[in-house]
């Protein structure tokens, strides 16, 4: 397979990174099989993100669904090409929980866990990936396969340092400012029921699922952007249009 052909079919979609990583393994027995992960990331839009102020706006609720159906038809996408090539390929939603299986507010398998295998980031304080370039302002998307892919990059610490930022913000109080260490169980550094909670009684009206995005915000990473980069990575995408 032309893992680079392959990368720059699914930037074209609109992605603005695609990592590669082995896992070693998967919150479910039945995905065992799968021993590689692709990461598809998609950069959120700054112009909506800055306008939160205090609370999610309404513009970002829709933002944050139309990314997902995004995402999730590049996983689609990305699965397609690794079946014609006779690979097994299991695509995980960007964003669904499964809620019979002990932990409700976590899915079947954890994209930032790809993310930081990936070598795109690390886990800030406020469990959410961060990614290098773009900060924590991405959602993210997971293809797992049982194709080997090319695994270059190393896991990447944590890079918060002393910054609270994040913490501070938090109305819910869910983020306790700890940095994350490869290992830590997330209730260590985030109390997922404690912003679930606080989500539904505050933002329900704006919609069903609403979040809250404030700690997304305040991350002194990926504010601005990589414009400049990402402006050069377009033009050298090919003009697929198949």
């Amino acid at each position: 397979m032309d893992f680079e052909k392959f990368r720059q079919r699914l930037l074209y979609e609109g992605l603005c990174e695609v990592g590669f990583s082995r896992i070693d393994e998967t919150v479910s027995p039945d995905l065992s099989r799968y021993n590689y992960a692709v990461t598809l990331m998609f950069r959120l839009s700054d112009a909506i993100v800055d306008e939160i102020d205090g609370a999610p706006t309404y513009a970002y609720f829709q933002h944050y669904r139309a990314v997902n159906a995004l995402l999730d038809r590049c996983a689609l996408i990305a699965c397609e090409a690794l079946r014609r090539e006779g690979a097994m390929a299991y695509p995980i939603a960007a964003s669904q929980s499964v809620h019979d299986r002990g932990d409700k507010y976590t899915g079947i398998y954890q994209h930032k866990s790809a993310a930081v295998a990936a070598g795109l980031g690390w886990i800030g304080k406020s469990a959410l990936f961060v990614s290098l370039k773009h900060g924590p302002r991405v959602r993210l998307a997971t293809v797992l396969t049982d194709m080997e892919l090319p695994v270059t990059a190393e896991p990447m610490e944590s890079r918060c340092e002393s910054c609270r930022l994040c913490a501070e913000v938090c109305p819910a109080g869910a983020v306790m400012g700890v940095n994350y260490v490869r290992g830590m169980a997330r209730e260590e550094i985030f109390d997922a029921e404690k912003c679930s909670t606080h989500m539904k009684k505050a933002y329900q009206h704006i919609g069903r699922g609403s979040v809250c995005g404030l700690c997304m915000k305040v991350c002194p990473f990926g504010k601005g952007g990589s414009r400049a980069e990402e402006t050069e990575l377009l033009q050298s995408t090919p003009n697929y249009i198949d």
